[in-house]
């Protein structure tokens, strides 16, 4: 259950993506609540592309670290997570 909340908390943030594009052609991505997420590509689509990638690290590394993330959308990623039993489920 835990993948799919960080999956939609990815897709959350990418949504609120800001792209640029730079006097040499190239483009830089950027989501304004998630402090240092930014990314740059030759094309859009390769700029989508390291953003998400650049997203999903922070975020994994802010776990790993117990940093504060913050809340997009209702996906709020510093609950613990509920570890019930699969029996239960």
């Amino acid at each position: 259950m835990f993948r799919y909340i960080i999956t939609g908390y990815v897709e959350s943030a990418l949504s609120q993506a800001e792209y640029d594009k730079l006097e040499d052609g190239t483009y830089s991505g950027r989501i304004q609540p998630c402090k240092g997420v930014i990314a740059f590509g030759k094309t859009l689509r390769e700029c989508e592309e390291e953003l998400r990638s650049t997203l999903e690290n922070w975020v994994f590394v802010g776990l790993k670290l117990g940093h504060p993330l913050p809340v997009i959308t209702g996906y709020d990623l510093n609950q613990e997570p509920n570890r019930g039993s699969m029996a239960t489920m």
